[in-house]
Formats: C-alpha cells, sequence, structure tokens
C-alpha cells in the first residue's frame, strides 16, 4: 500500500498556515497542504520532514512535527499520514514545484472548489483546534 503525507504548518502565532496552490494534477488549481510520498521502508515522520523540506525549505530545527491522523484508501490501495507542527521562528518559504502562500485561519477550507481533498483539509484543521495548546 503507497503511503503519502500531508503537513499542516503554523507560523510561530498558530494565526497563519502554510499552502501550494497545485499546478499540476491531481487536484490542478486548488490549494492543498504540503506533502509527498513516502519512500518504500521510510518511516512515516522521516518523510514528513524530508518532504517538508523538499516542498518548502523549512528543517527539521525549524518545527517540530507532530503525527495528527491517518486516512486510508483500501479500495485506491493507499493512505495519507497527516502532520501537524508550528515554527519555532519566521521563516522564507523556498517554492519546489507549487508556489507556496500563507493563508490566515479565515477561509472555508471545506470549500471543494478552492481546496483539495474532498473537505479533508478543513477536517484536518478543526481536529488541531482541540490539540493547539500541544503545539
Amino acid at each position: 500500500m503507497q503511503g503519502y503525507n500531508l503537513i499542516l504548518v503554523y507560523n510561530p502565532t498558530m494565526e497563519k498556515i502554510v499552502f501550494c496552490q497545485r499546478v499540476k494534477e491531481p487536484y490542478l488549481g486548488l490549494r492543498n497542504l504540503p506533502g509527498g510520498k513516502i519512500e518504500e521502508k521510510e518511516p512515516g515522520l522521516q518523510a514528513a520532514y524530508r518532504e517538508l523540506k523538499e516542498e518548502t525549505g523549512i528543517c527539521p530545527t525549524q518545527i517540530k512535527l507532530h503525527h495528527l491522523m491517518d486516512f486510508t484508501y483500501h479500495m485506491q490501495n493507499c493512505y495519507i499520514e497527516v502532520y501537524v507542527g508550528r515554527l519555532k521562528k519566521e521563516v522564507t518559504l523556498i517554492d519546489e514545484i507549487h508556489p507556496l502562500y500563507w493563508s490566515d485561519l479565515t477561509p472555508d477550507f471545506f470549500d471543494q472548489a478552492l481546496f483539495a481533498g474532498e473537505g479533508n483539509i478543513g477536517h484536518i484543521i478543526a481536529q488541531v483546534d482541540f490539540i493547539k495548546d500541544h503545539l
């Protein structure tokens, strides 16, 4: 079963989140969280830090990631590990493929015309509200 990850990155004040604008399928043109493919036999947390560095330029020393949840798609033979972290200080984002930007917390993250993941991004962000004090 192929693994993927999504990484929810908050700024130090927990007022903004890093998003990318998809420039290819899946979800062409929609906003998504940074992330990518988990390589065979690669530990999930290690893959999350690797993808975060590749996609945004954020190093493991700048953020502590927490494993928040997983989504398993048995009929599609894949799963997604979701990680969340709060930056220790402000950083400059470095785009890899998809342009990056900071979003405040006011959009409707369940809006499927704007955000990838069939509402999962809204669900993920709502779940962080339960554990914000631990980030």
